[in-house]
């Protein structure tokens, strides 16, 4: 039987909102992490831009991975 004290309601509404700024969080600080870390070899090897137009994308998709895990973690199916 559901305990009447505990509200799930306003639990799942506040889980919600946590995992959205989660993920808004995660794909922004890895596409900065991204950036900065093209921007840095750009400066060592190329100099010509390429190097922060390859770290975005790799942060891009670093960001969508983690993204994905933490997708499967709140949903509780960490199997694969």
């Amino acid at each position: 039987m559901k305990d009447p004290t505990k509200s799930d309601d306003n639990n799942s509404g506040w889980k919600a909102v946590g995992l959205v700024t989660a993920l808004g969080i995660e794909l922004a600080v890895c596409t900065f992490g991204g950036f900065y870390l093209g921007s840095w070899l750009d400066k060592i090897w190329l100099g010509n831009g390429l190097g922060i137009g390859l770290g975005v994308l790799l942060g891009i998709i670093i960001g969508i991975l983690g993204i994905i895990a933490l997708i499967k973690t709140v949903m509780g199916g960490n199997d694969g």
